[in-house]
């Protein structure tokens, strides 16, 4: 098989891409390294295609040594001919070489096998010839015994026989099969007389072809909870009629009617019942990986929103019994002070939380608040835009998701972290950092904790995890880290770094001090030359000595880097500053061409180094818009249809969006509200972490929804 010509044009891109891209990944190199580092020789693939790829071609690696085993097994039975071997190379999927073994595979004990060892399939098999002169009644009671005791007993084995080898025969399975999937119905019904978030899914049908996968995922749920039955329909008769064109000659005589008998035991007892359980399982993958998909660009757009640099921040952990755990935190995350208050009223020591935060505030010089959105959340935003309003200072507050943060704050990485504050202050710490720099701190957590996307819980955890990690890694290196303050875990995302080298680097970081250079990266026990090659362009060192260090241009073009400098005028001084940002015009006028061959780099490359002496260190993140800050805060009550408000985008799903606009209670916009033009999918119109504008549709005290639209609003 060749797999890179299969890619190619799966992914439309010319082949020799590909092959680049195959031989890179099987020299052991990472996907970020590929995208970032090797541009030339993949054409400047993105980490997004490279997965694809890397996920697509460990399918097509399977599928091959799938195909080796199924040849073998059948060769070793003796039963492979070159008919049989052909439709195994041209099978395109693992369900295709599947139903090519299924003949062939062993069985447990059925009826049919049973047939075979009272010895009735050479009836069968003179049956199936349908030959117009053959008697089936007459040649059956050549097969008389004590197990078979009339002509009767002999045909009704003899159609058990027939009946599974129509069940197993893959043409006849891969007609059926598009039929399912062109006419088939997704149904359901009450499982029980009992009112359920499942009450919409009673009495439901859809086709298969065009159920959508959230429908999918619910009727699932909804089956396993039991209050659903869930069925997948067809209409019988043009099924079975399918099998009939297939194996029933109308000349056939009364061996016809023997063969039409067991087509319809077989469709009806082994066919449907394994199509319907096939489709179920395609249709639930299909929706698996869609959400998936859909998890993984919320979370891509959660780690990379812009984070609030240089600002002292307090994260506030809502509570009741325990009260709202409070930690001030310096611009790099340091922890400055604690405390704990009750500014929920019924504990009747709102003034003396009130005095607490106000000196905190004062005495740090707190600019940022950053509010849990958990248990008692919404009165302790109340309580923060009350002490921002008493003391007028331009403190702003952002209510952000605590997703996750019990799991880290109770985390032996936490334990590891602050040893000195307990469980409930250290998730208060991560709240602030969390409006700080999400995405230091978010990757401190397990992906499917952070609270975006549907269904998580429901997916394939394994293919989940894959999916979500290379998310995380891939928003990591695209941004780069600080070497000498970032945390193990922020480290462990870096290519070619694991979990052990990462605490490798902290710790010769502790015992040496900070890195002066990324050179003495090759000191660290456990970081091979291999591992450096794949981190080192992803670790910075702002301030280093050599001023490519702080740089995203790798260690092994710096020579190159040098060499342009020099061409153009410029020395290392002038990286990142005003002088150098003539640079470009100095290139061209130079002529590409001519750089590239006496840098001996291409053009890809140059560029990127080019861009990265222009602006070192650049943090894409900065460009994008800033979060929504508030300093006031409204109630459910206070909202009306008409109104429009300015919100944050928390999680975007199937069928819209859910937007936090300032009322502790987010709004859905339904996918039909969320533009004015025709969209698939709600990611076409929004992401997570977007600050949009909406109209309020309709607003539900008591069942605590809110309905809102884009659709007409003006956006900025």
């Amino acid at each position: 098989m060749d797999f890179a010509k299969i890619l190619a044009q799966e992914l439309e891109v010319p082949q020799k891409y590909v092959e680049a891209a195959i031989a890179l990944i099987d020299e052991g190199n990472t996907i970020p390294f590929i995208a970032r580092y090797r541009k030339e020789a993949t054409n400047a693939m993105d980490d997004q295609v490279l997965r694809r790829l890397d996920e697509r071609l460990s399918y097509l690696r399977g599928l091959e040594k799938r195909k080796e085993e199924v040849k073998a097994t059948i060769e070793g039975q003796g039963a492979l001919t070159p008919e049989l071997c052909l439709q195994l190379e041209n099978a395109a999927t693992l369900a295709e070489v599947e139903d090519l073994y299924r003949p062939y595979k062993p069985k447990r004990r059925t009826r049919a096998s049973i047939a075979k060892e009272r010895g009735l399939e050479p009836l069968a098999l003179a049956v199936l010839e349908q030959n117009s002169g053959f008697d089936p009644e007459a040649a059956a009671a050549e097969y008389l015994g004590e197990e078979v005791p009339d002509a009767q007993a002999a045909l009704a084995g003899a159609r058990d026989i027939l009946a599974e080898m129509i069940s197993d025969d893959a043409r006849l399975r891969a007609e059926l099969r598009r039929f399912y999937h062109a006419f088939g119905l997704v149904k359901s019904r009450a499982a029980k007389e009992e009112d359920s978030v499942y009450s919409g899914y009673y009495d439901f049908s859809q086709a298969v072809s065009k159920i959508a996968g959230h429908r999918v995922l619910a009727l699932d749920r909804g089956e396993r909870e039991e209050f659903l039955k869930v069925s997948v329909e067809v209409e019988p008769e043009r099924a079975a009629g399918i099998a009939r064109q297939l194996f029933v000659r109308r000349s056939g005589g009364a061996s016809a009617d023997q063969v039409a008998a067991a087509v319809e035991d077989a469709y009806t007892r082994l066919i449907h019942p394994s199509l319907e359980r096939e489709i179920r399982s395609e249709l639930t993958e299909k929706a698996a990986e869609g959400a998936i998909e859909v998890f993984g660009d919320n979370l891509r757009q959660l780690l990379m929103a812009p984070p609030i640099k240089g600002k002292v921040a307090l994260g506030m952990d809502p509570g009741y019994r325990m009260g709202c755990k409070l930690a001030v935190v310096d611009a790099t995350g340091k922890v400055l002070d604690t405390a704990v208050v009750f500014p929920v009223p019924e504990f009747k020591r709102v003034d003396q939380a009130k005095r607490i935060v106000k000196d905190l505030i004062k005495k740090h010089q707190v600019e940022i608040i950053a509010i849990g959105n958990g248990t008692a959340g919404r009165e302790t935003e109340l309580f923060a835009a009350e002490v921002i309003r008493e003391m007028n200072c331009g403190v702003q507050y952002m209510v952000v998701s605590e997703a996750g943060a019990s799991v880290y704050s109770a985390s032996k990485l936490a334990a590891e972290e602050f040893p000195q504050y307990d469980v409930n202050l250290r998730s208060a710490v991560s709240i602030a950092r969390r409006l700080q720099d999400p995405l230091a701190e978010l990757v401190k957590i397990d992906p499917k904790a952070v609270g975006v996307g549907q269904y998580q819980h429901d997916m394939p955890q394994k293919k989940l995890s894959e999916a979500l990690d290379g998310v995380v890694e891939g928003c990591v290196n695209s941004v780069g880290v600080d070497l000498n303050t970032a945390s193990a875990p922020l480290l462990s995302r870096i290519a070619g770094l694991t979990a052990s080298t990462a605490k490798n680097v902290v710790t010769f970081r502790e015992e040496n001090g900070a890195f002066t250079s990324r050179a003495q990266l090759k000191k660290v026990k456990g970081l091979g030359p291999k591992a450096f090659e794949q981190c080192a362009g992803f670790l910075r060192l702002p301030g280093a000595k050599d001023p490519l260090d702080s740089t995203a241009v790798h260690p092994e073009s710096y020579p190159a880097a040098r060499t342009l400098l020099e061409l153009c005028g410029f020395t290392g001084k002038d990286i990142g500053t005003q002088a150098i940002q003539s640079l470009p015009q100095r290139a061209a006028q130079i002529g590409y061409g001519t750089l590239c061959e006496k840098t001996g780099v291409g053009e890809l490359t140059l560029k990127d180094i080019q861009a990265e002496l222009l602006r070192p260190g650049r943090d894409m993140r900065d460009e994008l818009p800033p979060p929504l800050l508030r300093s006031d805060v409204m109630s459910m009550e206070d909202l009306k249809p008409g109104m429009e408000l300015t919100g944050t985008v928390r999680n975007v799903i199937d069928f819209g969006a859910f937007v936090d606009i300032g009322v502790h209670q987010d709004g859905l916009v339904h996918i039909s509200q969320l533009s004015d033009r025709f969209i698939k999918h709600p990611s076409q119109a929004v992401k997570v972490g977007d600050v949009v504008k909406v109209k309020v549709l309709e607003v539900d005290v008591k069942k605590k929804r809110i309905g809102l639209t884009m659709k007409g609003v003006k956006q900025n």
